[in-house]
């Protein structure tokens, strides 16, 4: 039976406060209008408590390869702002936690996520696949860096003209909406 787990650990610095990272993340309805290149649709399933602490959400994902991934998660641990932790099932199954620390006017982001890919054509071709796999996963997540950039630029934006000067996040790869 092939391998089909990852454990990616990623960093990121951003121009921001822990309240403000964990507060656009915890939006996970956003997610689509801001990190588009990852998110193509996110519902709540079911309303968390206090900063959405058991909160249900469904995705549908992709990267920059030319499948989607259907998953869920719950948020599980909440430490407001300063992190979270969510339990994933679906197309993926596993744990994420992120974590937030306040350095000056950055915030260093790291997010450890430990999943096991249960799709079945991840599943199947991962043990000859498994590099390529891996490099969609941090190509997705430099595009989540990038996104949060630019979405706490528009928050700190001192006018309405510096907001509208900031390039949109950027946009997915090998997919194209339906019509409805």
């Amino acid at each position: 039976m092939p391998d089909n787990n990852y454990h990616f650990v990623t960093h990121w610095r951003v121009k921001g406060t822990c309240v403000e990272v964990a507060d656009l993340l915890e939006k996970t309805e956003e997610l689509p209008r801001w990190w588009p290149s990852v998110y193509l649709d996110a519902k709540v399933l079911k309303p968390g408590g206090v900063h959405a602490l058991g909160e249900e959400v469904s995705l549908f994902t992709k990267g920059w390869l030319p499948y989607t991934l259907r998953w869920d998660f719950t948020v599980v641990e909440q430490r407001y702002p300063h992190g979270s932790a969510l339990e994933a099932r679906g197309d993926f199954v596993g744990r994420g936690v992120w974590t937030f620390e306040q350095d000056g006017d950055v915030v260093d982001v790291t997010y450890d996520w430990s999943v096991k890919a249960e799709k079945p054509l991840l599943r199947a071709l991962t043990p000859v696949l498994r590099p390529v796999f891996s490099e969609n996963h941090h190509w997705a997540m430099r595009m989540g860096e990038r996104s949060l950039e630019l979405e706490l630029a528009r928050i700190h934006a001192g006018s309405e003209s510096e907001r509208l000067a900031i390039p949109p996040p950027p946009g997915p790869t090998f997919y194209r909406r339906k019509a409805r």
